[in-house]
């Protein structure tokens, strides 16, 4: 059954408020923590974690940016020690990009700081509606990811 207008009007100004949320503790750990580093920046220590070395190419189409977005944000990122260049042995034109310990470090640490909020945030929740918060989350991230996929293309020669 179709969500009605009012309860998809009052669930996309929810998701909006709680992203802007996430954009401002992101913020606020990036300014305690490292200051002058980009906050966005921290979007691509996460990949470099997760799945090791790689090229620049790689993390902005993970982080869903233009490959010279993150490139500048690869150069702060090195500049503040956080991640590491060496040739990609594959071909010499390219780098690789990969976490350096200061930068597992500084995952570590803002995590512990969201950690601490998150635990004063929802200090009056209990664990059945946390899971369930959480449960619905990962639902919803599975789904928008889904719906931003663009369409398939019909193979060539493929009856309509």
């Amino acid at each position: 059954m179709p969500l009605s207008t009012s309860t998809r009007e009052r669930l996309t100004a929810g998701i909006a408020c709680l992203v802007r949320a996430g954009r401002h503790l992101s913020s606020r750990a990036a300014d305690s923590l490292y200051g002058e580093l980009p906050s966005f920046g921290w979007a691509l220590l996460v990949p470099l974690e997760r799945d090791g070395e790689q090229r620049c190419s790689a993390l902005a189409a993970q982080a869903g940016v233009d490959v010279s977005v993150a490139s500048r944000q690869v150069t702060a990122l090195e500049r503040s020690g956080l991640v590491e260049r060496r040739p990609d042995p594959h071909d010499g034109r390219a780098s690789l990009i990969r976490l350096s310990p200061a930068g597992a470090t500084a995952l570590a640490q803002t995590r512990a700081l969201r950690a601490e909020w998150a635990v004063e945030a929802l200090a009056g929740w209990d664990e059945d509606d946390a899971r369930l918060l959480s449960a619905l989350i990962e639902r919803l991230t599975d789904d928008l990811d889904r719906a931003a996929q663009p369409p398939a293309r019909p193979a060539v020669g493929a009856a309509p």
